[in-house]
């Protein structure tokens, strides 16, 4: 590779990102496969998930709904994908609150709003504070989290 290439999809280094920084995912909907992959593979075997008669005879929640781990963590993968590819070192904590549920077919999406941005004591990396919305094709934000992780810091020239 010449010296003038550059490289796609790299994320954002933790000096990128500024107090008050927004941005937004991509949409991703939700399909009944999502949801038989995710709980096969996570154990999340619940009868809310795995009977689909369940909100018929005895749920408050009518129709197909979607764990929220899924939710959060398809977001997650949204983010990965685009803000923190080779850039993100860690994720630390995670405070959540699920506001409303999510069902199969529904599509969400991820709003990040930057709360910190700083320089760890050892440098080269920081630590970012976010907090993150999680909105439903409708407008409604069906989850909140607030993350704190750590990132690379932009490399020297």
């Amino acid at each position: 590779m010449g010296e003038d290439m550059k490289t796609v999809g790299v994320g954002f280094y933790w000096d990128d990102l500024k107090e008050g920084d927004k941005f937004r995912t991509l949409n991703r909907t939700i399909t009944e496969t999502d949801i038989v992959n995710f709980i096969s593979v996570t154990g999340m075997l619940e009868t809310i998930f795995t009977d689909l008669s369940f909100s018929e005879h005895h749920g408050a929640i009518q129709g197909r709904v979607v764990p929220a781990a899924l939710s959060y963590t398809v977001v997650e993968g949204l983010l990965c994908q685009s803000t923190m590819q080779t850039t993100g070192l860690a994720l630390l904590e995670v405070t959540k609150k699920v506001k409303a549920p999510v069902f199969a077919g529904d599509t969400v999406h991820g709003e990040v709003t930057v709360e910190s941005s700083r320089e760890t004591s050892k440098g080269g990396r920081g630590i970012v504070i976010t907090n993150n919305d999680i909105v439903n094709q409708k407008g409604e934000t069906v989850i909140t989290y607030r993350a704190v992780r750590m990132m690379a810091g932009r490399p020297k020239e």
